[in-house]
C-alpha cells in the first residue's frame, strides 16, 4: 500500500489549522467556562482577576440561594413543560404536514406549498397576533407559550425536503401489502428519517427553550412565567431585586448569582446537544439540499 508523503507546505498548513481551531474552540468556550467558574468563586476574586480559569475558593452559596428561592425552580419547571410538550406537538405537526406536502400526487399540493412558503415572508404584524391568541382565550396561560409557536414553516420545508428524497418503492411495497399512510409514516418514513428528525427536534427545542419575548407579550401574571424571563431580568435590565434578596449575605452574593442563573439556564441544552449533534449536520444538508 502505498503511504503519502507530507510535504513541508501541508505540515505547516497543519500546525497553522490545529492553532488556529484551538484558538477558536478556546474564544468559543471560554465565556461559559468563565461564567462556570465566576458562578463558585469568591465576589473579590471575581472583581480582581482579569481572566478566571480556576476559582479560589469553591462555594456553592449562590446555587443554594438560587434553588431555595421559590420563584427560580417554579420559572424552570415552566421552561421544562414548554419546552417538552411544545416540541412534542410541533414535531407531531411538522412531521404530518411534511409528509403530506412531500406527495407529488396530492391534489393542490403546489398551492398548498405556496400558501405556506407565504407566511415565511409576510405576517400580520404584532398586533393582530395579539388580538388572535386574545380571541382564543389563551392570554396568562402557559399554552400562550406553546400553540401560537407550534409549527415552523421552515422546519417543515426542510423535513419535506427530506421526506422527498426516500425512495417511493418502499411506501409502493408498502401499500401493495395493505399498510395505509399512518402505517407507512410511522413504520417506513420515521425510522429512516431520524437524522431529520433529531435535527428538527433540536431546532424547536432551543427555540422553546430561549424564548422570552412572548412570556412578556402574552403573561401579566409571574405564575408560568420561563426561567428566561428572569434571567433577561436580571442581566439584561440589571434587576437583581427580583430575586427578592433577603439578608446581606444573599446581596453579596449577586455576582455569583447572576453566573449560577446562566448556568442553571444554559445547562439543560448543553446537556442535550451532544446526544443530537451526530444527526445535526446530514439532517440540515439533506433536507435542504433537495427543492
Amino acid at each position: 500500500m502505498k503511504t503519502y508523503r507530507k510535504t513541508p507546505g501541508d505540515i505547516v498548513f497543519t500546525i497553522f489549522n490545529t492553532l488556529f481551531l484551538g484558538f477558536i474552540l478556546l474564544v468559543t468556550l471560554y465565556p461559559f467556562w468563565y461564567i462556570c467558574v465566576g458562578s463558585v468563586s469568591s465576589v473579590a476574586h471575581i472583581f480582581k482577576q482579569g481572566l478566571l480559569f480556576w476559582p479560589d475558593q469553591f462555594s456553592t452559596a449562590a446555587y443554594e440561594y438560587v434553588l431555595k428561592n421559590p420563584r427560580i425552580p417554579r420559572a424552570f419547571m415552566n421552561s421544562l413543560f414548554i419546552t417538552i410538550v411544545g416540541t412534542a406537538i410541533s414535531m407531531i405537526l411538522t412531521t404530518m404536514g411534511a409528509y403530506v406536502l412531500s406527495k407529488p400526487y396530492l391534489p393542490g399540493r403546489k398551492a398548498m406549498t405556496l400558501f405556506v412558503v407565504i407566511t415565511m415572508l409576510f405576517g400580520g404584524g404584532l398586533i393582530p397576533f395579539y388580538l388572535t391568541v386574545r380571541e382564543l382565550h389563551l392570554i396568562d396561560t402557559i399554552w400562550a407559550l406553546i400553540i401560537p409557536y407550534a409549527l415552523s414553516t421552515y422546519n417543515m420545508i426542510i423535513m419535506r425536503n427530506f421526506l422527498q428524497a426516500i425512495p417511493k418503492s418502499l411506501e409502493e411495497s408498502a401499500q401493495v401489502d395493505g399498510a395505509r399512510h399512518f402505517r407507512i409514516l410511522l413504520q417506513i418514513y420515521m425510522p429512516l428519517s431520524m437524522p431529520v428528525i433529531a435535527t428538527v427536534t433540536l431546532f424547536y427545542a432551543v427555540g422553546y427553550w430561549n424564548s422570552f419575548f412572548p412570556a412578556i407579550i402574552f403573561l401579566n401574571k409571574t405564575t408560568y412565567q420561563p426561567i428566561q424571563i428572569i434571567l433577561r431580568e436580571v442581566l439584561l435590565q440589571s434587576r437583581p431585586e427580583v430575586l427578592q434578596f433577603q439578608d446581606s449575605a444573599s446581596a453579596q452574593l449577586q455576582e455569583n448569582i447572576k453566573m449560577s442563573l446562566v448556568v442553571i439556564t444554559v445547562f439543560p441544552i448543553v446537556v442535550i446537544y451532544p446526544f443530537l449533534q451526530k444527526y445535526f449536520v446530514k439532517g440540515v444538508l439533506v433536507g435542504s439540499v433537495k427543492g
